[in-house]
């Protein structure tokens, strides 16, 4: 791979964080400030919170290798 080639990978990957940065921003404005599926852990204690999307991980994993396996069929 040349080096240009690298760079245009960069830049689209700052881009599509620079968009996912904004669409965060927009939902935490609208009050929308986080995402709870069944299954993500969360232990509240008295000075103390713990918060592990697992269900939310698996969800997102799965989008993203769907998307990556279909643009990689080309």
């Amino acid at each position: 791979m040349q080096i240009e080639g690298l760079a245009r990978i960069l830049i689209t990957f700052g881009i599509i964080l620079l968009l996912a940065g904004f669409v965060v921003l927009a939902l935490s404005r609208l009050g929308i400030t986080g995402f709870r599926l069944p299954g993500d852990i969360l232990i509240c204690r008295e000075n103390f919170t713990f918060f592990f999307p697992i269900t939310t991980m698996l969800l997102i994993s799965l989008v993203l290798t769907l998307i990556f396996n279909l643009l990689g069929r080309r």
